[in-house]
C-alpha cells in the first residue's frame, strides 16, 4: 500500500508541512488542479476558484477508483476508516 497526499499548494509549500507535520508519505501537488478538475472536486472557496474539496480516492494499482470520500470544509477525514477500505483490497 502507498499513501500520496494531493493538494494545489506548491512543492515547496509541501516540503514544510511535510517537515513540520513530519510526515512518512510523500505530498504531490496539483498546482494546475489537472487533478482536481479529473476527480470532479473543483468549487470556489473565498473568491478562489478550483479549489479542492476535501476527498479522499483509494485507486488501485491498476489505476482504478476503488473508494471515495467527500468531506466538508471544516471536517477531518477518518483515517481509520480509510486504512480499513485500503486494507481490505
Amino acid at each position: 500500500m502507498r499513501i500520496l497526499g494531493v493538494s494545489r499548494d506548491s512543492p515547496w509549500t509541501h516540503i514544510a508541512w511535510s517537515q513540520t507535520l513530519d510526515l512518512n508519505f510523500e505530498l504531490l501537488s496539483d498546482f494546475n488542479a489537472e487533478a482536481v478538475h479529473a476527480f470532479q472536486i473543483p468549487f470556489v472557496f473565498r473568491g478562489l476558484n478550483d479549489v479542492a474539496r476535501r476527498s479522499a480516492f483509494l485507486v488501485d494499482a491498476d489505476g482504478t477508483v476503488r473508494g471515495a470520500w467527500r468531506y466538508d470544509t471544516g471536517e477531518v477525514p477518518d483515517l481509520d476508516e480509510l486504512l480499513v477500505a485500503a486494507r481490505a483490497l
